[in-house]
């Protein structure tokens, strides 16, 4: 009974973060590293400390679900505009079912959605759990010293996660 209140506190806790249209995160704290990737698709292997000086916008994702569907225009959009200014956009590929863990799956996903940029097959939810995540889509920023500093959850908000991109490119490292 406690786990299922448990799970309709966070799905409530859900609604209430993707309708409030992005937040600051309350705590500045450092992003996690990738971890437990079970392969790396557009990209060779990243880290966190390897990426610091850069903008860093983390998409937990899935190819299944419709409202991570909805949002890749916009992600795909952003790493289109911004990624010579300094933004670096990494898709994390996290499975809701099992069939979402075939790499050759995601690859035809990532082919069929157009998606350029990184993207991180984390089968064991091992970065998911490294971040606290807990929803399908997940925009996590990171500045250029490596910091959470805003996140989104759900659709919508794309006016001002674009603007706190944009404050971020702007900022000096």
């Amino acid at each position: 009974m406690k786990r299922l209140f448990t799970l309709l506190l966070a799905g409530a806790t859900f609604f209430n973060a993707a309708s409030s249209h992005g937040a600051p995160v309350a705590k500045v704290q450092t992003a996690p590293e990738f971890t437990g990737i079970d392969k790396w698709l557009n990209s060779q292997p990243l880290t966190m400390q390897g990426l610091r000086g850069k903008v860093v916008l983390v998409d937990f994702w899935t190819y299944t679900c419709i409202n991570c569907i909805r949002t890749l225009p916009h992600v795909k959009r952003w790493h289109e505009k911004y990624r010579t200014q300094g933004l670096v956009v990494v898709g994390v590929h996290t499975p809701e079912y099992p069939f979402e863990r075939s790499t050759s799956n995601v690859q035809s996903a990532i082919k069929r959605f157009g998606i350029p940029y990184a993207v991180a097959q984390d089968n064991r939810y091992a970065t998911w759990e490294a971040y606290s995540n807990q929803y399908w889509p997940a925009v996590y920023l990171i500045d250029k010293r490596g910091r959470i500093v805003y996140t989104h959850f759900g659709e919508g908000a794309y006016q001002e996660t674009e603007a706190k991109i944009q404050a971020l490119l702007a900022e000096a490292a």
